[in-house]
């Protein structure tokens, strides 16, 4: 079974220089029935003006990541990084015992979009951590593991049993993946049409499924997912 998260359902966030779309609850957006799913606690859809962003503020015992769609995020951190983040470009913070950190948009005039990504780590207090992979050039038809617990396959280590894959297909391509019993799918429709085992999702939708088998993706037209596949 696949329970479908509409694009038009998430809660949002408007504050001039934002616009934010949250497929959990999150902030002012508080929605009992769509808390997370599993270890994943928040997936949001940010849309950030020119000249403005996220000035610094704390985080602690949580795993972030910071997937960038178009235009140009620059981040700055208390563990001395600095950097500005392109389309394709997936950014980590394990913020442990705590960080202090800012998303600023580095464009004075173009939009910047992107996913913020919230997972719930399986211990806390940990030295905070940070590390970025550029999937600008990624392969389309190829489920890119982008995170996981052991970091194999050049994957970010994350202090959580989940999954990430960044996900590209052209149109009529299909990927498959096989998820095993006991764990959980989330599966996020940044951009594109695509079928997720027989439903049609399409863009802002997300879907998930604790039914253990093989996950059939085939899209429409040009599409870019990204898909966990979690323990907790």
């Amino acid at each position: 079974m696949i329970t479908i998260r509409k694009s038009e359902d998430r809660g949002r966030a408007e504050h001039g220089w934002l616009d934010s779309r949250h497929a959990f609850s999150f902030g002012d957006y508080h929605d009992p029935a769509n808390m997370g799913f599993r270890s994943l606690r928040v997936i949001n859809d940010d849309r950030v003006l020119g000249g403005t962003g996220f000035g610094t503020h704390p985080h602690r015992d949580m795993e972030i990541l910071s997937y960038v769609l178009s235009g140009a995020l620059k981040h700055r951190d208390s563990m001395g990084n600095e950097t500005i983040l392109r389309p394709g470009d997936l950014q980590q913070i394990s913020a442990g015992r705590g960080i202090t950190h800012s998303e600023m948009n580095a464009s004075a005039v173009d939009p910047v979009h992107f996913l913020q990504i919230w997972i719930r780590p399986d211990r806390t207090g940990v030295p905070p951590k940070y590390a970025e992979r550029s999937y600008g050039q990624a392969a389309p038809g190829v489920l890119h593991l982008v995170a996981s617990r052991d970091g194999r396959d050049g994957s970010i280590p994350i202090y959580q049993d989940a999954d990430v894959f960044l996900i590209r297909l052209t149109p009529g391509q299909t990927v498959t993946h096989e998820l095993n019993p006991g764990r959980g799918a989330w599966l996020q429709v940044a951009e594109g049409d695509v079928s997720f085992s027989g439903v049609t999702l399409k863009t802002g939708d997300g879907a998930s499924t604790e039914q253990a088998g093989t996950l059939t993706l085939t899209a429409s037209r040009q599409t870019e997912a990204i898909l966990f596949d979690l323990c907790h």
